[in-house]
């Protein structure tokens, strides 16, 4: 009877447990920021008619308030984030949630139009939550797989919450006291999530060789990280903030939107439905990118995800203006170029910068830089529209007339950006000799 060779046994044990270990890390970071966006999103399937402050409709006050915290959560990000060992994230995970619900209980409790500001206040702890999870999953071989996952989670929570805020409102719950209940419908699948977060091995010498070890960074290695990158890093900046408008628009204003659209209420299944597919979409692109071993390769794949993106977003709403398209296949479409570009830069774009140039830090250093500047912008946009413009959840004619030349306008604009941050690149990183180059370049701390 023939039997397998040993070193063969052990080759094959050897991939077995790569690929638990693999699906142990996505179904935890999937798990832990899902269940996380049952503790932000679910109000926005209210209307909350009838109060206003300062001539502003209340969705719009309390979105920009949400807004505001989570905002300023990623500014303080780009230090907390960059600078806090390994071994506090999971709890500091457990305690941002537990805050978070705080400020959704006594949102229920306070009149109008106090109760804004502890909508504020549960957007501050939730903005670090992301960066925490994906410093479980950077650095590694895998990361693209496993952070494509991660994407996956906000992707398609988007939708289910707001399915799962019109249920409870359906069932019976007021709009004060639903998000609340939300939050604790998610609380326990949440922590189970951060106990599997927090039993993920740290990268192992092989995925350190390949994509550069990662390590905390001070303020000083921080700034000398960005000006090494500073023209590329800005033109990603903005052509992401212009992302971060049009995503969070798109978001926090869906059934408006989609009124505008259709001249119909949508359905409460309508928006798990178009999220799943742009989901898949993301899941499937990112997920074949990994296969990727040159570093400068797969990040100038990631700057062209981000332009091919961008171009799907202008031609969902050439689209729908020369009517070729539904309402339904439009929302979809914009979904999916939007997310494309907005996922290359949490998934690939950072992590292969920092893997072709062998600079030492964080790419959830680059990424929260990025993101605190784009909710920056959705705040400044939405200000504007209100005061200048009225409410986005107005009149739905309106509404429909603003998106559509929101989408094309952001396609047109994010793709010159992106493109002028290719060339920029494409000089800095002229070739594979750069990704060989070895040695720290920045003052850092200690492994992460």
């Amino acid at each position: 009877m023939k039997t397998m060779p040993e070193n063969k046994q052990e080759t094959t044990q050897e991939e077995k447990g790569r690929l638990f270990h693999a699906g142990w890390a996505v179904a935890a970071a999937f798990g832990a920021y899902f269940c996380m966006y049952g503790f932000r999103k679910p109000y926005t399937a209210a209307t909350f008619r009838g109060e206003a402050l300062w001539g502003l409709d209340w969705k719009s006050v309390l979105v920009i308030a949400q807004v505001l915290g989570y905002t300023l959560s990623k500014f303080l990000g780009i230090k907390v984030i960059s600078e806090l060992p390994a071994r506090h994230r999971a709890w500091a995970l457990v305690g941002l949630i537990l805050l978070a619900e705080l400020a959704l209980a006594a949102f229920a409790l306070a009149p109008a139009p106090w109760s804004a500001l502890f909508l504020f206040l549960n957007g501050m702890p939730l903005g670090m939550v992301f960066g925490l999870v994906l410093g479980f999953l950077e650095g590694r071989r895998l990361t693209e797989i496993l952070a494509a996952g991660l994407c996956a989670s906000f992707i398609l929570a988007d939708g289910v919450m707001k399915t799962v805020g019109s249920w409870l409102l359906e069932s019976g719950v007021t709009e004060r006291w639903m998000p609340a209940l939300s939050g604790l419908v998610f609380l326990l699948p949440l922590c189970a999530a951060v106990w599997m977060l927090a039993r993920i091995k740290p990268p192992d010498h092989h995925d350190v060789e390949a994509r550069t070890e990662r390590s905390t960074l001070d303020g000083p290695a921080r700034r000398d990280l960005f000006r090494k990158h500073a023209p590329g890093l800005v033109c990603i900046t903005l052509g992401y903030l212009l992302l971060t408008i049009l995503r969070s628009v798109r978001a926090d204003f869906a059934p408006e939107i989609w009124l505008g659209l259709t001249g119909e209420k949508a359905v409460p299944s309508v928006f798990t439905t178009t999220e799943f597919w742009v989901a898949a979409g993301v899941m499937l692109v990112f997920g074949a990118t990994v296969v990727i071993r040159d570093n400068r390769l797969a990040f100038f794949t990631s700057l062209g995800l981000c332009l091919s993106g961008l171009a799907l977003c202008f031609a969902a709403a050439s689209a729908l203006w020369t009517g070729a398209v539904s309402p339904f296949v439009f929302f979809t479409g914009v979904g999916l170029g939007l997310y494309l570009p907005y996922a290359a830069v949490h998934i690939s774009v950072f992590e292969r910068l920092l893997a072709v140039s062998r600079d030492r830090g964080t790419s959830t250093y680059l990424l929260y830089l990025a993101d605190s500047f784009g909710y920056l912008g959705y705040v400044v946009v939405l200000l504007l529209k209100n005061c200048l413009g009225g409410s986005l959840g107005t009149d739905p004619a309106t509404v429909r007339l603003v998106f559509l030349n929101m989408v094309a306008w952001i396609g047109l604009l994010g793709m010159v950006l992106f493109a002028c941050a290719w060339v920029f690149f494409g000089r800095r990183l002229p070739g594979a000799a750069v990704e060989n180059e070895g040695g720290p370049t920045h003052r850092t701390g200690p492994a992460v």
